[in-house]
């Protein structure tokens, strides 16, 4: 198995490399239908103005029907004592003159303006009503009105001609002899519409004025929740992954009985237990960082020795024996291997450890160039290009780690591919700053790779490897670099195209 971590492995799977932070991009909701999401203070409101306008309409609908039922009462009571003055003016038997005996028991006294009065005799009618205390005659289509009323003592709606709509009640007060009365409904059903109308609008006040102080009320309650949501917030875009952390954000409690306030308590406990775990966190791996850079550092000497004794044995005068030259020659390439590694640990762990670098104008053109030069003397069985701009690309760095990353990156082309395999080194300029690329058309990598491949000892599949054993740093220190330089570093690859995008800010 190959680790396409050391500097000599390409990927085909996409990985971008933070600056440390721990990713704050806020996901868009998913929402059915591109609706808006309703938040909690509109759910209130919505939830309150429903039940208002539901109350509102019951008590307004009740309140008007409730009206309209005893006007049309009381207007029924003056009907039957109108009946009532009027047969007792018509009196018993039948009249001579209709219209007379109309006229008659219309002009008792308390009969309401507007009353109808008609009296039929027989085949014969008259009919008259009363308007601002005069008599005036109703018209033959208020007679034929009237004479359709069944004389069963009961009020009946009936519409009198184009007078409108009136309560009536008939009368037999002899044989043949019928008088209908009938009071207008117009004025019980203007006041009902205007009954209506206040309801409605002072229903209307009401509901702006309850949902006023709702939404006050429902923002001053929900103003915890924001709180809560602000501190979480604020916690979130703070850089947890390393370093020391100091959460000091806590959320302000006004009353710890309260569920808001409940809330609130449970999420600054919570924040005191995530900042004690960080912290312990924190010191357990400088620790190990120290142990990496001391034990690094430590083990510099005793392989540069084991190195020198080899070669000083090479350089004996007698003949050796082969497995006894064969044995020292192992032993003088594994002590070189093991120098590597101690001294990629030994690089990790202080640029783990923060320790700066040095930022100095580099010129990335000649830079480029240059590396792949190198790396042309070093797989001449690959197909190299540059492709590069008229003009000085500048960013500050330190200029030995930029030129390690990228021979890491052409190392990972050049012993990761097969040969023949075309691979190109491209610099530009663009607004996000200086970008370098190298591109290869090898076979790609593993896709189940895609999330790991710059943690440090990663080992990947062996189709893109023709070399095994390597330490599986090399992309870890591309990705540790590049970060110091407050850059990225991206990877796409599929079968046939692999490319390393590195991003540095401009100088």
């Amino acid at each position: 198995m190959t680790r396409p971590g050391d500097p000599g492995h390409a990927a085909s799977a996409r990985a971008k490399a933070t600056t440390g932070a721990v990713p704050t991009a806020e996901a868009e909701p998913v929402v059915p239908n591109g609706r808006a999401p309703w938040t909690l203070r509109r759910r209130l409101l919505t939830l309150v103005a429903g039940l208002l306008i539901a109350m509102s309409a019951v008590v307004g609908v009740a309140t008007v029907v409730l009206f309209h039922a005893t006007s049309v009462e009381r207007l029924d009571a003056s009907l039957r004592a109108a009946a009532s003055r009027a047969d007792e003016a018509t009196g018993p038997g039948v009249p001579n003159d209709p219209r007379a005996t109309v006229i008659t028991f219309l002009s008792v006294p308390g009969q309401p303006d507007g009353t109808v009065g008609a009296i039929f005799v027989g085949p014969e009618s008259d009919s008259a009503y009363i308007s601002d205390g005069q008599l005036i005659s109703a018209g033959q289509a208020a007679t034929a009105a009237l004479a359709e009323v069944p004389a069963d003592r009961r009020v009946h709606t009936v519409a009198v001609g184009g007078l409108g709509e009136y309560r009536s009640l008939a009368i037999d007060t002899a044989p043949e002899v019928r008088i209908v009365l009938a009071l207008p409904l117009a004025e019980v059903t203007a006041q009902t519409t205007q009954l209506a109308v206040s309801v409605a609008v002072v229903a209307l006040g009401g509901l702006v004025i309850a949902l006023g102080v709702g939404s006050y009320v429902v923002r001053r309650s929900l103003a915890p929740l924001e709180q809560v949501t602000a501190t979480a917030q604020a916690v979130s875009e703070r850089p947890l992954d390393r370093g020391d952390v100091d959460l000091d954000e806590r959320v302000p409690v006004d009353d710890p009985r309260t569920e808001v306030g409940r809330l609130g308590t449970a999420f600054n406990r919570m924040l005191g237990h995530v900042a004690s775990a960080l912290s312990a966190r924190e010191q357990s791996e400088r620790k190990v960082r120290r142990f990496v850079a001391d034990a690094s550092h430590e083990l510099r000497t005793p392989l540069a020795s084991i190195r020198g004794y080899a070669e000083l044995t090479r350089l004996h005068g007698g003949a050796l024996p082969d497995d006894v030259t064969h044995a020292i020659g192992r032993i003088e390439s594994e002590s070189l291997r093991m120098t590597e590694l101690v001294e990629d640990l030994l690089l990790l762990a202080r640029l783990d450890e923060g320790r700066e670098l040095e930022h100095r104008p580099v010129d990335l053109r000649a830079l480029v160039a240059d590396s792949v030069a190198d790396a042309q003397a070093a797989g001449p069985d690959h197909d190299w290009s540059a492709e590069l701009p008229d003009e000085p690309v500048t960013v500050r760095g330190d200029e030995a780690r930029l030129r390690q990353v990228l021979a890491n990156l052409l190392a990972n082309a050049r012993v990761h591919t097969p040969a023949g395999t075309e691979v190109a080194a491209r610099l530009d300029v663009d607004d996000t700053g200086a970008r370098l690329t190298v591109v290869d058309d090898g076979p790609g990598i593993d896709p189940e790779l895609q999330g790991r491949l710059f943690e440090r000892f990663t080992r990947g599949d062996s189709s893109r490897s023709r070399r095994a054993g390597s330490t599986g740093l090399g992309l870890a220190i591309v990705k540790a670099v590049v970060e110091a330089h407050d850059g990225t570093v991206d990877i796409e690859s599929e079968p046939g195209r692999t490319a390393f995008t590195v991003t540095l800010p401009a100088a």
